[in-house]
């Protein structure tokens, strides 16, 4: 008998996985803490250099007003921003968000380097357009950073396991596809016990089976349409006679009839007995090719 294979159940390779998860999360939080670092740094100093260009050009007597009018210009950008954040989410594209973007930062670039004068240096220009571009990019990165963790919020919520709701409705369209029942006739009451009957002809048995010897490959759910319908008789007389035809695949005789009929209640009128027969043999013609009984009656 071999020895019992030992399984080693460390958490070792759970450990591992995790690692990269761990890391990508510290990654994100440094990012996004100097993504947002990054934002307020650039919009306070293009917001300070708005103000001081608002100060040397008729607000210098009114500071609470050179101090709000920089707001005027820099928040068409952050209401823009957002507003692209809310079309991203929905996937769609705003562009009258994109249109407020657009304006608020091409003014706020443009005030910030014409607030530096006309005989500055170069140098002087870049330096009052860094600024405002850097509070672009980095409120764009930080609107980017926060549409990434709610889309995957939203996937996380999405991807729950199925409940099994839609499975109890299988059982129903299975059982919608039987075919109707046939109704079952009165009881017949056997009345004219006789001689025992003899074995039918092959012929009578061919004639009776309605399928073939290699049936045909047929879709389960149509089967039970395209086969031969049941005949079904609303007549309980007719009922009981085409029950005789089914018991002894012979003939019914008027004497057979009328006993069964008197049997279930239905009366004994010979001529009500032969005109269901005529009716059943007129809806089931191959009845009419059963052999007829051993005693011969006046019909």
């Amino acid at each position: 008998m071999s020895a019992p294979v030992s399984v080693d159940a460390s958490p070792t390779p759970v450990e591992t996985a995790s690692t990269p998860v761990n890391v990508e999360s510290a990654i994100t939080v440094i990012a996004a803490v100097l993504t947002v670092l990054l934002t307020a740094v650039a919009f306070w100093l293009s917001y300070e250099h708005l103000q001081e260009v608002a100060a040397a050009h008729g607000m210098a007597e009114a500071v609470a007003r050179s101090w709000a009018w920089p707001a005027t210009v820099d928040l068409f950008i952050v209401i823009g921003e957002l507003l692209i954040l809310r079309a991203s989410l929905a996937h769609k594209v705003d562009w009258w968000a994109i249109l407020l973007v657009t304006a608020g930062d091409g003014a706020s670039i443009a005030l910030n380097v014409a607030g530096v004068g006309k005989d500055a240096n170069a140098l002087d220009y870049v330096v009052a357009a860094v600024p405002p571009v850097a509070a672009l990019l980095a409120f764009g990165a930080l609107m980017r950073q926060v549409h990434a963790y709610l889309a995957g919020r939203s996937a996380t919520g999405e991807t729950h396991p199925s409940t099994g709701v839609e499975h109890p409705s299988t059982p129903v369209e299975v059982s919608s596809d039987r075919p109707p029942a046939t109704p079952s006739g009165p009881p017949v009451i056997e009345a004219d016990p006789g001689p025992e009957h003899p074995a039918l002809p092959a012929g009578v048995e061919a004639a009776s089976t309605p399928v073939d010897a290699e049936p045909v490959e047929v879709d389960a759910r149509s089967t039970a349409v395209d086969l031969c319908m049941p005949v079904v008789y609303g007549n309980r007389v007719d009922q009981l006679v085409r029950a005789l035809y089914g018991m002894h695949f012979t003939q019914p005789s008027t004497t057979r009839m009328t006993l069964a009929m008197g049997a279930a209640g239905l009366g004994t009128s010979p001529s009500t007995a032969r005109t269901a027969r005529s009716r059943v043999r007129a809806r089931e013609p191959y009845l009419a090719d059963f052999p007829g009984a051993l005693r011969v009656e006046a019909v």
